[in-house]
This record gives C-alpha cells, structure tokens and sequence, in this order.
C-alpha cells in the first residue's frame, strides 16, 4: 500500500484585494499515500485549512484556484458540481474544525448520519440506521440510538465534533481530511479519536491528512510531516526526521514552543501534586 493515492501538484489560491493579489496558498506540491497519515502543520493562517477546501472543491466564491489535484488517478480539479458531489464522502470526506457550521440546524443527527450511506452506498435506511448508531458508539458516545433523534443545537461542541468525526468515518473514504479533530475534546476523547484516524489508514488503507497545529498530536499519529508557513509549504519530511532534526528555523520554532508548553505544563501539574501531599 504504498503507491501515491492523492496529488496535488501547483496549488495556489487567491483572493483579489483593494492593493493586489492575496495568496492565502502559493505554489505547493505534495502526496498523501494508502495507509499513510500526512500532518500539514503550522500556525493560524498558514495556508492548511485553505488547502483543505480547496482539496474539497469548497472554496469561497471569490477564491481563485490554480494546481492539478487528483485522487487515485482521477483528476478533480475539473469536476462539474454533480460528479464532485459524487467524490465528496464516498472517495474523499472531511472532518471539519467547527462541526456547528457543517452539521444542518434544521435536520435530525439521525438524517445527517445516514444520508451519506443511503445515497453512496445504496444501504436500506435501517441499515444505514444501525452503521451510525454503530459508528457513534466508536466515538465514545454514549446512548448513540437516542442521539441519532436529536438537533445538533441539542448537543455540546465536543459532542457535535464527535457526531462529524463519525458521519465521515462511516463512508471508509479513501482518503479523509482531518481539520483540527480533536478541537474541544477532552483529552480521554482526544486520545480515542486519534486511535479512529490510525485504525482507519491501518485497517482500510484510507489516507488521512491531517490538519493541525499541535506538534503532540503529529508525534503520536503522523507517518510524514509538511510544514507550512505563510501558504507555502517549507519542510517535508518522516515524522522522526522532523521532529528529531528539523532544518528549517519555522520548523524549530514550532518545535521549541511546543516542548517549552508541555514543560510548563508538567511543572504546573508536578506543582499541584506537591501542594496536595503538603
């Protein structure tokens, strides 16, 4: 499984402003493997969430988009409206960074989670009920059945993160994107989710990229690293080699911050301990 499953080659978009052209991503190049968990990795406003809709085909109206993108051989970047509906879910799905924005207010958790499966996959409705109900158990939702008749407004931000990680879990896609999943997760659920994005690329051979800024959660899932800055992309590389040797001084950066943060983090947490036994 080790032959390239999706291409983006060239990648660029653009936004026109009242001074020029904005390039939110500029010019970049990379590969997502069968069975493999790329992290694109750096700070608010670098280019990865971005990257990610343009992958989807859902830029905003007044994006430009320039780059070749393909899946498995196929070229999407081309794709009318219907055979991109087609794609999105069965082929390529997404886990958004803000689930109350993606899951629709006026539909029943229950609809939004089978709708995928009936419309894909052909499943029986009451199939598709028991794939969800089944798919929300493996999130760690508890009563799953009673949830699937509830309104997202009903439930809290983790729980409705939970609910998209499982809708697009569901459809097994070759390749899935990953946007900040563990936002507004405790760390227990933080821990179970990720072991859902490793069981998918290891079990189904899905290819999973990953989108985050959080340099402990690339160092317990991701196989290869791209770090980006400024929308563009200034380090590739394995996990070990770019956490163990980065040459680029963003790359450091990142790295530094985040160690200086679990250290103070482990002081913190050594210091209320003391405080406890004294």
């Amino acid at each position: 499984m080790s032959e390239s499953f999706l291409n983006v080659r060239n990648l660029s978009v653009t936004f026109p402003t009242a001074s020029g052209t904005f390039a939110a991503v500029d010019d970049i190049s990379f590969t997502l493997k069968r069975g493999e968990i790329l992290a694109l990795v750096g700070e608010s406003g670098s280019g990865k969430s971005m990257t990610s809709l343009a992958i989807m085909r859902l830029l905003p109206d007044a994006a430009r988009f320039h780059g070749t993108i393909s899946i498995d051989g196929t070229a999407i970047a081309g794709l009318d409206r219907r055979h991109m509906e087609d794609v999105r879910g069965a082929r390529i799905g997404m886990i958004f960074q803000e689930p109350m924005t993606s899951l629709n207010p006026v539909l029943k958790i229950g609809r939004q989670m089978t709708e995928g499966l009936i419309r894909h996959q052909r499943m029986p409705r009451h199939q598709a009920r028991i794939a969800a109900i089944a798919a929300l158990d493996d999130v760690g939702i508890p009563d799953p059945k009673s949830l699937l008749d509830q309104y997202p407004h009903h439930l809290s931000g983790g729980m409705r993160q939970r609910v998209m990680i499982a809708a697009a879990l569901t459809l097994k896609p070759g390749v899935l994107i990953a946007d900040e999943p563990t936002t507004a997760l405790d760390v227990t659920v933080q821990a179970q989710v990720l072991d859902l994005l490793v069981d998918l690329k290891t079990r189904h051979g899905s290819g999973v990229l990953l989108i985050t800024h959080d340099i402990g959660v690339v160092a317990e899932t991701a196989d290869r690293v791209a770090v980006m800055r400024g929308g563009r992309i200034v380090e590739t590389g394995t996990v070990g080699d770019i956490l163990t040797n980065p040459q680029h001084d963003y790359t450091k950066g990142l790295i530094a911050s985040h160690l200086t943060v679990e250290r103070a983090m482990r002081q913190r947490h050594a210091e209320g301990r003391r405080g406890r036994t004294s």
